[in-house]
């Protein structure tokens, strides 16, 4: 179906709403798109991998740098062009006018007239989750780096918070739509969270 940018009726995806109702993640727990759900992890923490045991495998600094950069530059890729689009139905890119400035362009799914939704609770989670945490890790090898003096990987630790830091910039404004931001997405979440246990107040104690 075709996508609407994302100031128009936008799907909504799970990033931080995890808490949905029962019957509606039970609908939606199936996963649609095996091949894209796991390569949408597979370059990512295949980079992570290799950068952990390249020491241990191979004194080759050249070779270990040249896999994982390439690994980061497939993630990076499938990421941005396929998993996106498949999985959660958002998309982003950068293109330049006639005048020679730089736009933004963020798209996202639109709701189909029956209301249904081809994105599932499942591959939504697989989704967020694999874009959230490798950039988080990634940022962490980078102060390692850092500190420990291994001045030699900063090159490749700065290229996994970039390439994996863009595609989680770019979804993250895809989610939110271009006039919000992350700080009313996160204050909404915390008064749903609030309300929730306010109303099951048994949820605070469980004993």
């Amino acid at each position: 179906s075709p996508l609407q940018d994302s100031s128009d009726d936008i799907e909504d995806v799970s990033l931080f709403d995890a808490d949905d109702d029962a019957s509606r993640r039970s609908k939606k727990s199936k996963i649609r798109h095996p091949v894209a759900s796991f390569f949408h992890l597979f370059f990512r923490v295949s980079a992570i991998v290799v950068y952990l045991l390249c020491e241990l495998l191979t004194s080759s600094f050249i070779a270990c740098m040249v896999t994982i950069i390439l690994l980061l530059s497939c993630d990076f890729w499938a990421v941005k062009n396929v998993t996106g689009r498949l999985m959660v139905g958002l998309r982003w890119w950068n293109q330049v006018d006639d005048d020679g400035r730089s736009h933004w362009v963020f798209e996202a799914r639109k709701v189909s007239a029956q209301g249904g939704k081809t994105s599932s609770e499942a591959e939504s989670r697989i989704f967020w989750l694999g874009l959230i945490t490798c950039p988080m890790i990634w940022v962490i090898f980078a102060f390692s780096a850092l500190f420990s003096f291994k001045v030699k990987w900063l090159a490749v630790v700065v290229m996994g918070v970039v390439l994996q830091g863009a595609n989680l910039y770019g979804y993250i404004r895809c989610k939110v739509g271009s006039r919000k931001n992350l700080t009313s997405m996160a204050t909404s979440y915390l008064g749903k969270q609030f309300l929730r246990q306010v109303r099951c107040p048994e949820l605070w104690n469980p004993w």
